[in-house]
């Protein structure tokens, strides 16, 4: 058979339903042979936006999803999905290449692109043998998918695409477990959790795991610790739990930062130092526990004294066994950190203003979707409001990206959720920056038949720069921008567009979206007048008043 219908059955051995991509003159041969497999091309109108659809299929799933381009400009547009390798999120990108050993085009659109992806993957090759290709895919999706997952790439050159291949054997998929902990690790935290008076748990990126959710609620359940989110672990553990602290949206100064500064020992679970930072260590002030697939990366605001390196949810299992209830143990602190938190976090729920308020849109977001109803943020203003105020209630129902922290993935990651959870509610929520940056998959949303629900929250500006602008003292300047009427962009795309105009219209408007089915763009416009005077003002005064 041809090269590259041996790769199209080694894609098909490894579980793989769906490729995203743009395909290009070089991808000709691997084309043809998806045709005639069983795995769906879909095709999309920017290859950043393939990769960024591959990257969320995997963040779900826990398979890598794949993506495909050209080579040079095809290649290049996929370097931002990478956010795939910061963000933990098994993907396999698939370029084009010229023939490498011989052809007639001399430098025309070459760019090494091995080498381009060598920092910003786990693993990335060039094929230059039809034989080998099943073991280059194998290796590709197990390096992809083990943990810490992330991105991955291989290079199928035109000319070994074409080559044939006899008796080519398809590797089979691998069973493999994950180490176990340390014992004198686990021995050594469990007393050091014991010993504490003030314990507090922290769940991390890591902890998104099915196996960890699951051990971590009987941890918490058994032991009653009080724990906080960091952005990227959020609804890991049910959000409206009683003994959530709140989420580290804020690098300090909240609520959960008073908490923080009050334990004596932090149970890190899943913690990843590509998130912004959650908190910020001090030198003697408490002691840190690791608990990771992988030892600690080490910096200037984050040095654990204690690690247990294996399996998380193993770690945690082994650890709530081993501890009990401390008479000792003190959170009459916490409780009241927690209850002044749930006080300031009703604060303009009901603003009635329009443009909209941040938490009012926030407020009105959690009261209308379902549990397993699932967010995917783009990057701007509106992530902070968020991941502070929407209470997630299961696991991977808010996905936001605070590693890469990318402008141009909400819509697109939005598509892919859909395609992973058909019957559930999915609304990807963008500022009018990071929309524009992939629009033009409005067209795929449609064509794809999905039904789903874009907010689009306009303030006709960067409004995230804009803010850290005017909290450096600089004028304002260079942040505003035009937008085009985004109903008729919309109906243009044959999707449906609103625009309501007042907040009260805001639910209706959503609720009517959903119901209808279809693609559905709300242009929402929202006031951030507020966020120096909540988030840096009186989120500080009231916290520290506790």
């Amino acid at each position: 058979m041809k090269a590259a219908a041996l790769f199209v059955k080694a894609l098909e051995a490894e579980g793989v339903r769906s490729i995203f991509g743009v395909p290009g003159e070089e991808n000709l041969d691997l084309v043809e042979a998806l045709r005639e497999s069983s795995i769906q091309l879909i095709v999309t109108r920017h290859e950043q936006a393939a990769g960024f659809m591959a990257a969320t299929w995997g963040r779900l799933t826990g398979e890598a999803g794949v993506a495909l381009s050209t080579l040079g400009p095809g290649a290049t547009n996929l370097v931002t999905a990478a956010y795939a390798q910061l963000g933990a999120m098994p993907m396999l990108m698939i370029t084009g290449q010229k023939p490498i050993r011989e052809h007639k085009q001399g430098l025309f659109q070459l760019v090494d692109v091995v080498d381009m992806m060598q920092p910003l993957t786990k693993y990335t090759r060039q094929l230059v043998s039809a034989p080998t290709i099943p073991a280059r895919i194998r290796e590709a999706f197990r390096r992809a998918e083990e943990e810490r997952p992330g991105a991955v790439h291989l290079e199928l050159p035109e000319d070994i695409a074409r080559d044939t291949v006899e008796d080519a054997i398809l590797l089979p998929t691998e069973y493999a477990r994950r180490p176990s902990p340390d014992d004198a690790a686990l021995v050594q935290a469990a007393e050091a959790i014991s010993s504490a008076r003030h314990p507090i748990l922290m769940i991390g990126a890591a902890a998104n795991r099915q196996r960890t959710t699951v051990a971590l609620r009987a941890f918490i359940d058994k032991l009653g610790i009080p724990f906080f989110t960091t952005q990227m672990g959020k609804g890991v553990i049910d959000e409206d739990h009683p003994l959530w602290l709140g989420n580290a949206a804020l690098s300090d100064g909240d609520f959960v930062h008073r908490a923080i500064d009050a334990a004596d020992v932090i149970i890190n679970v899943g913690h990843d130092v590509v998130e912004k930072p959650p908190f910020l260590m001090r030198k003697g002030r408490r002691t840190v526990i690791h608990i990771n697939f992988s030892s600690a990366e080490v910096d200037a605001v984050y040095f654990p004294q204690i690690e247990v390196v294996g399996d998380i949810a193993h770690t945690v299992e082994r650890l709530t066994d081993a501890l009990q209830p401390q008479a000792h143990w003190n959170f009459s602190f916490f409780d009241r950190v927690r209850d002044a938190f749930h006080q300031q976090l009703r604060e303009h729920a009901d603003d009635e203003r329009f443009p909209m308020h941040p938490v009012r849109v926030v407020d009105d977001t959690r009261r209308f979707m379902p549990d397993d109803g699932v967010l995917c943020l783009d990057n701007g203003m509106y992530k902070i409001w968020y991941a502070r105020y929407y209470r997630a209630r299961q696991p991977n129902t808010i996905l936001l990206d605070n590693a890469l922290a990318t402008m141009g993935a909400g819509l697109p990651s939005a598509m892919a959720a859909k395609m992973v959870y058909p019957e559930r509610k999915v609304l990807a929520i963008c500022g009018d920056g990071g929309f524009m940056m992939n629009a033009q998959e409005l067209e795929t949303a449609v064509r794809l038949k999905l039904d789903l629900v874009i907010l689009l929250l306009r303030d006709d500006a960067y409004g995230m720069i804009r803010w850290k602008q005017a909290e450096m003292g600089y004028a304002d300047y260079g942040m505003v921008f035009g937008n085009p009427d985004f109903v008729l962009f919309a109906q243009a795309h044959g999707a449906y567009g609103h625009r309501p105009a007042t907040a009260d219209a805001f639910l209706p408007t959503l609720q009517r979206a959903f119901d209808t089915g279809g693609v559905h763009l709300i242009d929402l416009t929202i006031d951030y007048s507020d966020n120096h005077r909540i988030l840096n003002e009186e989120i500080r005064r009231l916290s520290a008043a506790v």
